[in-house]
């Protein structure tokens, strides 16, 4: 009923009785608390089964619980343990994600790729040449632009 109710305040609220109430009326208070809730149930239940009764045999599997809407989803709209969809959601959102297309696309170009050669091949590029320029690049001056081509 209270799940956020924890141990902390459960003897917070018992002290705080026992302050306003005084330990010689608290049972007392208690009983009438407790029978309270006994009518209140009572009641409840009786309404329901008022209801139940009125709703005819058509309606005999009816639980009051349904008309919360997670339990509505879950019954309903899902396997009755929330395993899967029964609407074809699965189906829509696989017709819609792109990742398949873009593997098709993907291996087209790889075999496009596998079928030709290449044109021109890439200029080779070593560890020397690289330093090279970077030594090149450190001895210009600042505000110079970059020439890979001068010597």
């Amino acid at each position: 009923m209270f799940p956020d109710v924890g141990l902390p305040e459960l003897f917070t609220l018992a002290i705080l009785a026992v302050l306003l109430f005084g330990p010689d009326r608290l049972p007392e208070i208690i009983q009438s608390a407790a029978e309270f809730v006994r009518k209140v149930r009572a009641i409840s239940d009786s309404a329901k089964e008022g209801i139940r009764t009125e709703l005819g045999p058509e309606f005999k599997d009816f639980e009051f619980e349904d008309l919360r809407p997670k339990a509505f989803v879950r019954k309903h709209l899902l396997d009755g343990d929330g395993a899967g969809l029964d609407l074809g959601l699965d189906d829509i959102r696989n017709a819609l994600d792109p990742r398949r297309e873009l593997a098709e696309v993907a291996d087209a170009v790889r075999e496009a790729a596998d079928r030709t050669e290449p044109r021109v091949a890439a200029p080779a590029v070593t560890l020397e040449k690289v330093t090279q320029h970077a030594e090149k690049a450190a001895q210009r001056p600042e505000g110079a632009t970059f020439d890979p081509d001068a010597t």
